[in-house]
């Protein structure tokens, strides 16, 4: 994988978690300035530890500031709504409304379609226990889309 793949990947995973533009640049920025000045050299980088810091800055920057009820980008969107536009915020709303530890492996092994053993070291959790929270996780997801436990 190449460092501009390991990038985006880390700014998903931080723009997921933070929903704010500008402080998931900064915080991707971060994460890669924390593991260069550990390692010494960013073409030896592995995912899992990127995450551990990434995610460690997430929490920090929670506890900093409390997050506002609209993001940024919500504020931009188009007054334009279609069926799948209306879908994503449905799904979008469905995982929101999930724990934070299902929403956080979901998003690693479907968003940046990380490997179980990435995900299992990243999370300091076995695969087994992994695979059980990712079948749970899955399930609560679907029920609740069925159910339409979200706003329309």
């Amino acid at each position: 994988m190449d460092l501009e793949n390991a990038y985006d990947k880390i700014y998903r995973y931080v723009y997921f978690r933070i929903q704010n533009q500008t402080v998931a640049e900064d915080i991707t920025q971060e994460t890669f300035l924390h593991f260069i000045s550990q390692k010494g050299n960013i073409h030896d980088y592995e995912m899992k530890y990127l995450y551990t810091i990434a995610r460690n800055l997430c929490v920090d920057e929670f506890r900093r500031v409390k997050p506002d009820s609209l993001s940024e980008d919500a504020e931009k969107m188009p007054a334009i709504w279609d069926d799948a536009l209306e879908e994503r915020m449905a799904v979008r709303e469905a995982v929101a409304k999930l724990p934070i530890e299902d929403q956080e492996i979901l998003l690693l092994r479907y968003v940046n379609n990380e490997s179980v053993g990435t995900i299992s070291k990243t999370l300091g959790i076995s695969r087994f226990t992994l695979y059980r929270r990712l079948k749970s996780a899955e399930d609560k997801l679907r029920d609740s889309l069925e159910a339409g436990d979200y706003e329309k």
